[in-house]
């Protein structure tokens, strides 16, 4: 098997080093719009942090029994800085290589890590919307609260809007620039 071409190195050796702009951008953001907030809020997810109007959605949430949203409930914030490192080295790696193989491998590992990530998110709106308070003073007998995965959902008079930030977006076009390269050299570089 051939080695990649130089063109397929650069590409994907600028797509992994633009992953370190996740460090400094959010990667994720829920937007909420309401009669009451037409100019809508935001919650903004880092590596790290979150950002935005956390306090406000919070205040909101205490009326239909939703746990307070504070950053140590996401114990994923102490490694995701790691997982994004070690994506960025496994880029890098699979560009100084060359390998065909590699490419694969590095593929399935965006694909993997994309998968766990999307679940991880999944999972934890589906705990926080539907493990409700007793004592909530808004209860809506078989309402669940659990915010879109991806896209709009309206919970009661919210709407509510989930999709990835720019940091998120850096993520989405390394899977893309991958996918190019790998039909570019199984097509073209045989």
């Amino acid at each position: 098997m051939k080695p990649l071409k130089r063109s397929s190195q650069i590409w994907l050796g600028i797509g992994s080093l633009a992953l370190i702009a996740t460090y400094f951008l959010p990667i994720w953001r829920i937007d909420l719009w309401a009669p009451q907030y037409p100019e809508g809020l935001s919650m903004k997810i880092w590596l790290s942090k979150l950002s935005g109007d956390v306090d406000i959605i919070n205040g909101l949430n205490h009326y239909i029994g939703m746990a307070h949203i504070k950053e140590e409930m996401f114990p994923e914030f102490k490694v995701l800085n790691y997982c994004i490192a070690f994506i960025i080295a496994a880029g890098l790696l699979t560009t100084f290589v060359r390998s065909k193989k590699g490419l694969i491998a590095f593929l399935s590992l965006l694909v993997v890590s994309g998968a766990v990530a999307l679940y991880d998110f999944w999972q934890w709106g589906y705990e926080y919307g539907h493990n409700l308070s007793d004592d909530a003073a808004i209860k809506v007998p078989g309402m669940a609260y659990q915010p879109p995965l991806i896209g709009y959902k309206e919970l009661l008079n919210f709407g509510a809007y989930s999709i990835p930030d720019t940091g998120g977006w850096i993520v989405v076009a390394l899977g893309i620039i991958t996918i190019g390269v790998i039909i570019y050299e199984f097509n073209y570089n045989k």
